[in-house]
């Protein structure tokens, strides 16, 4: 909370120094940064949507039995698997995990799921293969799978 109030403290502070310095500048940026978040806005409404529904329809008990610590390496498994065909961005990914691990999911499972999220594009492979060919595609989706792999197993390792 704390942290909170510093830093929304020191972004007005800042823009107040920005606006006595350049109005036009400030005025700018600041419209510029609202449209953004308009634009971002629809998004970020639905994925908390389906967070929510998602978390009221998947019982933590059901979490923790797919994804829970003690799914062991299967669990690891489905959690890449699911994040390997999902792409969501990391704004979204962390809090998702947060929560996970809430509800009685395992460390090194949710660790498969968020690296998988972010670094393999099972959805997005076709236009990767023809913007960069189908050798890099693969390899690039392979490699994040083992790195994902691997990361879970070291968080399975040093933590479980």
């Amino acid at each position: 909370m704390i942290n909170g109030v510093i830093l929304y403290s020191l972004a007005i502070i800042l823009t107040c120094i920005s606006f006595m310095k350049d109005r036009n500048k400030t005025k700018d940026a600041l419209f510029n940064s609202l449209k953004m978040f308009r634009n971002l806005l629809p998004s970020i409404l639905s994925i908390m949507l389906f967070l929510g529904i998602s978390l009221s329809i998947l019982t933590p008990s059901l979490i923790s039995s797919i994804i829970g610590e003690k799914s062991g390496f299967m669990g690891i498994v489905y959690s890449a698997l699911l994040g390997s065909v999902v792409l969501i961005p990391s704004f979204i990914v962390f809090p998702l995990g947060d929560t996970l691990v809430q509800n009685g999911a395992g460390l090194p499972q949710v660790a498969a799921l968020m690296s998988t999220m972010m670094s393999v594009g099972i959805v997005t492979l076709p236009m990767e293969q023809k913007l960069f060919g189908r050798t890099f595609a693969y390899t690039r989706n392979a490699a994040g799978i083992v790195m994902s792999l691997l990361f879970a197993y070291i968080i399975w390792v040093v933590f479980v």
